[in-house]
């Protein structure tokens, strides 16, 4: 199912677009399609990072990757 959304624009910004063949509606639906999941993925890694940062206050700070990755390739020399 879809709904309409309605917006005003200046009539000279409607009549260039139609000079120019763009089709804005569909160019309006693209730039609101790619601002939600532009949205979506900032707010997953806004949630993503308070969650780090909760882990990090309940068990100290945790070690960066390289730290980790150094430590499994110290420990498999041994």
């Amino acid at each position: 199912m879809s709904e309409v959304i309605s917006i005003r624009v200046r009539r000279e910004l409607k009549r260039a677009l139609e000079e120019l063949g763009i089709d804005y509606a569909e160019e309006v639906r693209r730039f609101l399609e790619q601002l939600v999941a532009r949205e979506r993925r900032r707010r997953a890694l806004e949630r993503a990072r308070s969650l780090r940062e909760a882990v990090e206050r309940e068990a100290g700070a945790l070690p960066h990757v390289a730290e980790l990755i150094r430590e499994d390739r110290d420990g498999d020399s041994r």
